[in-house]
Order: C-alpha cells, then structure tokens, then sequence
C-alpha cells in the first residue's frame, strides 16, 4: 500500500531483528555542496509489522508529539522526578527510592518510552529482593509512570501490571548469603597487598558494615585516633550508627584515609567517590573470581556477625555494631563509653 505524500513512510531494516519495521516521517530538506535536495527524516519507532508503524504514523499525524522524547531514558526521567519529588518528602522515602533505584541498572540507558511490561518484571523476578523491597519497587515504577505520563513521555503506564503478589511469602531469586569461610578469610589477607581494594574486602568483614555505607562514608565522620567511624545515612533507621574500627584493619583506614584529596574514605582509581556499581564489577567481581571465590557484597557483613557470635560477643553488642532492628531510640545514637564497648567487641575477632 501507497502512503500519500507528507505522510511518511515504513520500511523494513535488514538483519535479524525482534522489531525490524522503521516508521518515519520528513521533517525538512536539506541542499548539499552540488544543489541536490535530500529528505531529513525523524523516526517514530521501530515495530514488529508494518501495519503497527503505519498505526503509529497515523496516530503521530492526529496528536503530534516532540520527538525528541523518544530519545529520554530511564536513567533521565528518574533523575528528573527525584529533583522535583525528594525535596517534598522525608529522607527514608528518599532513600527508599534510592534503593529501588539501584536494583534497575539494566533500564539505566534504554529509552524510557521503549520500556514494556516484560523489561519491569524481568527486574522484578531477579533482583533476589524481598516482599517489602518489591513493594518499594513497584511504587517507584508507579511514580515514575506517573511522572511520565503528566508530561507526556510515554502514552501507557505499564507498571499497573506488574506482579509482586506471587512473592508475598517468599523471596524470588533470593541470593543464598555465605558467611566467608575462615580458610577464605585468610586467602584474602595473603592477597591485600595485591590489590588494595582487597583491604575494602577486609573492612567490610571487620566491621559488618553495609558495602554502601563504607562507599558513602566521609572522612569528616571517622575519628582514627578513637577507632570508629559514623554511618550518617542508612537503608534503616537502626543503621544510623557509630561503628567500631577493628585494630586488624586500622592500617587500612589510615591509609585509605590519607590515599588522596578525595572527601570519601574509599575511592575510585582516579580519586573520585566510588559508586557500589562500579566497585561490584570492577574489583568485586574480578577479585572474586581471580580467588574462585562465589560470593556477594552482602556476605561480608554476614561473615563479621558468624565471627562475632562464635567470638562469644552478645547478641545486643552486636546488633549495635551491624546495625540491626531490635535496639530502642535510646540505643540508636551512642555515647563514647558506648563506642568503646564496641572497640573492644570487635577486636575479639
């Protein structure tokens, strides 16, 4: 079939490709160095058939929209809601948000109007995370559709059919967490002077910290000569804490501390705040396969607990340290006589 003139056209690209039908229209000529007139076109979208271009080529021609709005991704609509959203509500929702957020990384650079069902919940269904998490992630989907559909990014809010009830009472994909083993434990300190972003390993089971709240410290909230270091931001209230900083890894904080210019304590090669993105592949990964090791981020902050429990320290010592529910307000914030029992709780092991 004939499209009339002006229309646009739909043409089918070569290769094996999922949606190989191209809809595009003429936006303008353009007359080259000879004289000779050439068609500057704008695509609408890529389809599976060529009567689903020709559909999207009649409904662009009733309700014109900017083009330019295809090329806008994920990583840039949720950028912009979270600079009109976070400063209107409370930093746990934020930093809900956040954690949600960071669990998409595959949609970071994909056109947020080429995102479908199918994309959401493939996040969904292998992120490992739990019932309460899915539900934080299901409301950013909703917030961003939402976001998205008032300034017309996209024309359907796909996130109205995701499915999280299927996990209610169960975690999909849940990651298996392995403490460390002590022989695994001691192959890593043969190694810290290989690579020293094996001592971050190391600070990371000394200390049962989060992965993200060692990336996230300042060097403005760890007191070396005391032997701790503040947690300011947490994923919960009860990870707001002070953390005691074993003698074993002193020398590693001290030398991270004084490493560069850089205002956080651990740094990236060149100095700059490192991302857990970029640390997991990056030095993760790499280091844990160059020890045929299989283990996540996680696993340290589980191996720092098991090491504690079997060091005899009790239970309330060390929920302080790992920041765990179950401690009161009171107990959330500590004094310095405080923090020294934790010192001394953390150099059992």
């Amino acid at each position: 079939m004939r499209l009339p003139n002006g229309f646009g056209n739909v043409s089918k690209l070569p290769g094996n490709r999922r949606r190989p039908y191209r809809a595009r229209l003429t936006t303008g000529w353009r007359i080259d160095e000879t004289g000779k007139k050439h068609q500057q076109y704008a695509t609408i979208g890529y389809f599976e058939t060529k009567e689903e271009g020709i559909i999207a080529l009649s409904n662009y021609r009733q309700n014109p929209y900017d083009l330019k709005r295809r090329e806008i991704t994920f990583r840039e609509v949720y950028e912009r809601f979270s600079s009109e959203h976070f400063p209107k509500i409370s930093e746990v929702n934020v930093q809900g948000y956040t954690t949600a957020y960071r669990v998409c990384h595959s949609l970071y650079d994909k056109p947020f109007c080429d995102i479908r069902r199918v994309h959401l919940q493939r996040i969904i269904d292998n992120c490992g995370k739990n019932y309460p998490s899915l539900k934080k992630l299901k409301v950013l989907f909703n917030q961003l559709y939402k976001y998205s559909m008032q300034n017309e990014l996209c024309e359907k809010d796909y996130s109205r059919f995701l499915d999280i009830q299927q996990y209610k009472d169960r975690n999909p994909n849940a990651y298996h967490r392995q403490p460390f083993s002590q022989q695994e434990v001691d192959e890593l300190w043969k190694h810290k002077n290989q690579d020293v972003y094996y001592t971050v390993i190391l600070m990371l089971i000394y200390s049962g910290c989060r992965v993200s709240e060692l990336l996230d410290l300042k060097k403005e909230n760890v007191n070396l000569e005391e032997r701790w270091f503040f947690v300011e931001k947490s994923k919960t209230n009860a990870g707001i804490r002070y953390v005691p900083i074993s003698q074993k890894v002193l020398p590693f904080f001290q030398a991270w501390y004084k490493k560069n210019d850089c205002p956080y304590l651990i740094s990236s090669s060149r100095g700059n705040h490192l991302h857990y993105r970029n640390f997991y592949d990056s030095y993760w990964k790499p280091m844990m396969e160059k020890l045929y090791f299989e283990h996540r981020p996680h696993d340290t902050r589980h191996t720092c607990i098991t090491m504690l429990t079997l060091a005899g320290v009790n239970d309330k010592l060390i929920k302080k340290i790992v920041g765990h529910k179950g401690q009161n307000i009171t107990e959330t914030i500590y004094t310095h006589f405080d923090v020294g029992e934790l010192v001394e709780a953390i150099d059992c092991i």
